[in-house]
């Protein structure tokens, strides 16, 4: 019998949020979950929320950490000071299936999307739940499942395509193609969209909503160049009054932040630890050296004078000679007061869906609406506004600028941008690489997980 890793959703709910594990065993032929597991409210509710808290509860998870440093070791934002082999092969494009990170992002998204499909399972046999509740918790489920699979076509490309608990089969899918996968994206999503509220479900911003659902797939509709659906979409986030672009910058990444469309609440909270990120790039103290630094050549100097966000989301450092460096800032809490949670792991937030839009506008040749999404985001930032004679190609370029600029070293934005717009070879081969390569573009798909399916082929060049 094939082994993988599963969540055991029981555990989950018998057990605190923060102790829920993830394990090696055998799956039965048919039901993981019992069907008393969402007989109420309570427990149905459980089921799916103890997704979050996996996500975000261990140091080097795939999210956070893991997704947002590594793939920004791998553009042209960040380098690990000190040599560490794991990290050093994205930095310098040496990735094997093998790679330590590579297996286990692979891995826990499948684990993750394991869990989703559970819980989509349980919950549509339900017949004991609310019916705001169980269509809120099945919004969530296919949120979440589409969320995974996102990530996982941007970094592996072709995909197996699971979406039952049938052990046996799914031991054996092949690849999927990416527009498979991207049409079971577009479908969860627009499923999210009708079951889940405007509202959020406990009034904090840790689990996802409709906008979330919207956010993600304005962001879907952008890579597939579908620019109207993604400009109106976008249309959607940017117009719901509960969200505004905040004009302090060190407020966007707190808990709840009114920028916020999803974050993930931090758990494990140990000596006082908030954000996984905060306690990984932000120094110890005002003398401690930074070992997760920018780049200064690729990065920061692509900031304008007076950029806010250079000001108050990064950190600099001088060394002994006297050479400044800098580190992300975003989140300013490495250790704070025990038990007081101020900062929350951002997933989703505003600024992303006016980036959306005025590149999906400028792609069809709204240039003045366009221009206008990228100056709200310039002003905030205390830059002037555009000029209004920038050509298309000057605007989108503008656009690619400020999204550098704007999400850098979050959820492996600059990367995918880096792919989807086709800049990777003419800015990334200057500066690591003599030859540009398949392996720039996509991780290879795991040993372990080749090894264990005869169907699943690997990427080229690896």
């Amino acid at each position: 019998m094939k082994r993988i890793y599963i969540y055991i959703i029981l555990l989950a709910i018998s057990t605190t949020v923060a102790c829920n594990k993830y394990v090696d065993t055998p799956l039965p032929k048919n039901e993981l979950v019992s069907d008393l597991v969402f007989t109420d409210d309570k427990t149905a509710t459980a089921a799916v929320t103890g997704l979050y808290t996996d996500m975000n509860g261990f140091n080097y998870q795939f999210a956070n950490v893991l997704l947002s440093f590594l793939s920004a070791m791998q553009a042209d934002e960040m380098y690990y000071f000190s040599a560490f082999e794991n990290y050093d092969v994205f930095r310098e494009n040496r990735l094997v299936p093998s790679s330590q990170y590579v297996k286990s992002m692979f891995a826990d998204q499948y684990g993750f999307i394991y869990h989703t499909n559970a819980c989509l399972e349980g919950l549509q046999k339900a017949t004991g739940l609310s019916p705001n509740v169980k269509n809120q918790l099945l919004g969530e489920s296919y949120f979440m499942r589409s969320f995974f699979y996102f990530y996982l076509v941007n970094m592996y490309g072709d995909v197996p395509l699971i979406t039952t608990t049938n052990y046996e089969e799914n031991g054996l899918k092949p690849r999927a193609s990416r527009s498979a996968v991207y049409d079971n994206i577009i479908k969860d999503l627009n499923d999210a969209v009708s079951l889940m509220g405007e509202d959020y479900p406990t009034g904090t911003r840790v689990r996802p909503n409709k906008s979330a659902a919207n956010a993600l797939l304005a962001r879907v509709y952008l890579y597939n160049q579908q620019w109207a659906q993604a400009e109106a979409t976008a249309g959607k986030v940017i117009a719901n009054n509960k969200y505004s672009l905040l004009t302090d910058l060190n407020k966007v990444f707190l808990a709840n932040s009114g920028e916020a469309i999803f974050q993930l609440q931090p758990v494990n909270v140990a000596g006082g630890r908030n954000t996984w990120e905060g306690f990984t790039a932000a120094p110890a103290n005002a003398t401690a050296t930074a070992v997760f630094r920018l780049d200064t050549l690729n990065f920061i100097r692509r900031f304008e004078p007076n950029d806010l966000r250079l000001t108050n989301w990064t950190g600099f450092r001088k060394t002994s000679t006297g050479a400044t460096y800098y580190f992300p800032f975003k989140y300013k809490i490495r250790v704070g007061t025990l038990g007081v949670l101020t900062e929350y792991s951002m997933v989703m937030r505003l600024a992303e869906q006016y980036l959306i839009r005025a590149e999906a506008r400028i792609q069809q040749g709204k240039l003045d609406e366009g221009r206008a999404d990228l100056d709200a985001i310039r002003v905030r930032a205390g830059l002037p506004v555009l000029s209004t004679t920038l050509s298309k190609e000057e605007l989108l370029k503008a656009v690619a600028k400020e999204r550098h600029l704007e999400l850098f070293t979050e959820w492996g934005h600059r990367w995918f941008d880096l792919k989807r717009t086709k800049q990777s070879a003419a800015v990334l081969q200057p500066i690591k690489r003599a030859n540009w390569q398949d392996t720039d573009t996509l991780y290879p798909i795991p040993v372990d997980a080749t090894s264990t399916n005869p169907n699943l082929t690997q990427n080229p060049g690896y």
